[in-house]
């Protein structure tokens, strides 16, 4: 491989320019084209990051025909992810493919099909991950302290906050606020405790604010949910209470709760804007580990550690250097399959109102 690493980058919608200035500050890596099915689209974007000899297409297969890219970032809509990410890695090129993974398990099956058959690296991008605060709790679960854990309360909510463009287009984004928002609380959730195998779903799924103009300007146009709550059974006998909101009449909905057998932990969301809060990203409050002490309940509040730099910016680092040594996925698909099942079991569990059993293929 030459010194700088070559990429493409797939899609140059709103999530593609926080990609490029990652990519942009990074003196190993040199993005050398773009593709966007919209006619010109793939061309303004690279020139207004500068990289006016970069090439750009305006279908997938054309940038992935060139042998000389390395890897590609996926930052199309959510219902191209799958098709998009299986050209590239078909065509011999690692992957790093936006959140969520895809739309349904068998588009995930796929695609961790096609990158088991191309040996090349498929990760997904959930920055949060790099957040040390979401570290620290993971660490906490790992050391024991909590015992057995056998309750996890997650989400997130905002009581006004349905965003715009694709994000509420079923055509295009599939899902609402359970794809944009739902997979990070499942992804900090589930890689805190050591991402159990999901074995149930049953859940619940509205659009009373999205399609009432009296709450939102475009809804007519609304086609997607708005808030969604589940109960999800995963090995090892445990129970996770999933709720996110992108409108509702309430503050929050979305601390972060582990309970285990011998102690609690609590992470509390912030609240910079009254009608905005959430922990998916890191953003904490407080956290807090409640347990005995002399035979007494107490409350011990823990103390909240700095994230330095930026995770968005981490989490294309770390795909490169990953890339660059011949590593392996830095979130890997054998994780990120089992939120893929849940996403997929919570839609259909919402449309048939009835639990669904989840089966995953061996691949």
């Amino acid at each position: 491989m030459a010194d700088k690493l070559r990429i493409g980058i797939i899609g140059t919608g709103g999530i593609a320019g926080a990609h490029a200035s990652a990519y942009k500050s990074f003196d190993d890596v040199e993005v050398v084209a773009g593709a966007d099915i919209i006619p010109g689209k793939a061309r303004a974007f690279l020139d207004r990051f500068g990289w006016t000899d970069a090439a750009a297409y305006e279908d997938t297969e054309s940038l992935c025909r060139r042998d000389d890219i390395d890897a590609v970032s996926v930052c199309t809509y959510n219902t191209q992810h799958a098709v998009c990410t299986i050209a590239a890695l078909e065509s011999g090129k690692h992957v790093l493919c936006e959140k969520p993974m895809c739309v349904t398990l068998d588009e995930g099956i796929a695609m961790m099909r096609a990158e088991k058959k191309s040996g090349k690296i498929l990760t997904i991008g959930f920055q949060p991950r790099y957040n040390n605060n979401c570290r620290k709790i993971k660490r906490i679960v790992e050391s024991g302290e909590l015992g057995k854990v056998y309750y996890v309360q997650i989400g997130g909510s905002r009581r006004r906050g349905i965003p715009g463009r694709t994000f509420i287009d079923a055509s295009k984004a599939a899902f609402g606020a359970i794809g944009d928002l739902g997979c990070y609380s499942l992804d900090l959730s589930l890689n805190s405790i050591g991402y159990p195998k999901p074995l149930t779903v049953s859940a619940y799924t509205s659009d009373y604010f999205g399609k009432n103009p009296k709450y939102y300007d475009e809804a007519d146009r609304f086609s997607v949910d708005d808030f969604s709550a589940a109960f999800i059974r995963l090995e090892g006998d445990i129970i996770l209470d999933y709720r996110m909101a992108w409108a509702m009449h309430m503050d929050i909905c979305s601390d972060f709760v582990i309970l285990g057998t011998d102690a609690g932990l609590k992470a509390t969301a912030p609240t910079p804007n009254p009608l905005w809060g959430s922990i998916i990203g890191g953003e904490i409050a407080g956290l807090y580990l409640m347990h005995d002490k002399c035979g007494d309940p107490v409350t011990t509040p823990l103390r909240l550690e700095n994230t330095s730099g930026n995770i968005f910016t981490m989490k294309i680092r770390d795909f490169v250097d990953q890339v660059k040594k011949g590593g392996s996925a830095p979130i890997p698909t054998s994780q990120i399959i089992y939120n893929q099942a849940i996403i997929d079991a919570m839609v259909r569990s919402a449309k048939e109102k009835c639990e669904i059993k989840i089966k995953i293929p061996k691949i």
